[in-house]
């Protein structure tokens, strides 16, 4: 029986495809948060990345930090890292705004959605060392792996701004 693909992952699994990125799909009840994933991502070979939708004070930045599921994003450290003041977490507004995605579906993947290439992404240093990784297809029933090299490509042709930061020395 063929799955089921949901409005929201459509345009990710369009643009992987526009772009030859070859990925697998895995299907599983919703995960809000990488510590639930944990039980539901068991038996998947790859590394597994929690995703921060955050904002300046101002509100005025937005940026989108990414970070093993297992690791510590301590907010000021992290704004620290990234050359900015105070960070907290942005609202769902925002979110739907410039993501297009609602609270618990966070994923780089929603960079398809940022048009004006608002939001700036910041990638922990260690996912350079993982072969395949994982993220949500911008709904968070689903869980999208693919490999490093692949995701780079993807992140390329996003346009947004990304950088490498040391998630360890922020948190």
């Amino acid at each position: 029986m063929p799955r089921m693909v949901l409005a929201e992952e459509q345009p990710v699994l369009a643009r992987l495809t526009q772009l030859d990125i070859a990925f697998d799909r895995h299907e599983h009840p919703p995960i809000a948060t990488g510590d639930e994933g944990l039980e539901h991502w068991e038996g998947i070979d790859a590394v597994h990345w929690k995703n921060l939708f955050l904002r300046n004070q101002k509100g005025t930045r937005h940026y989108l930090v990414i970070l093993a599921v297992t690791k510590r994003g301590d907010l000021r450290m992290v704004a620290d890292e990234i050359g900015d003041g105070k960070l907290s977490f942005a609202s769902a507004e925002r979110l739907m705004t410039y993501l297009g995605v609602t609270p618990g579906s966070v994923s780089p993947f929603g960079l398809i959605h940022d048009t004006d290439h608002h939001v700036r992404a910041f990638v922990d240093k260690d996912l350079k060392a993982a072969v395949r990784i994982s993220f949500h297809p911008n709904i968070n029933t689903r869980t999208l792996v693919l490999s490093f090299t692949d995701f780079e490509k993807y992140l390329a042709a996003s346009w947004n701004v990304v950088r490498f930061i040391d998630v360890d020395r922020a948190g």
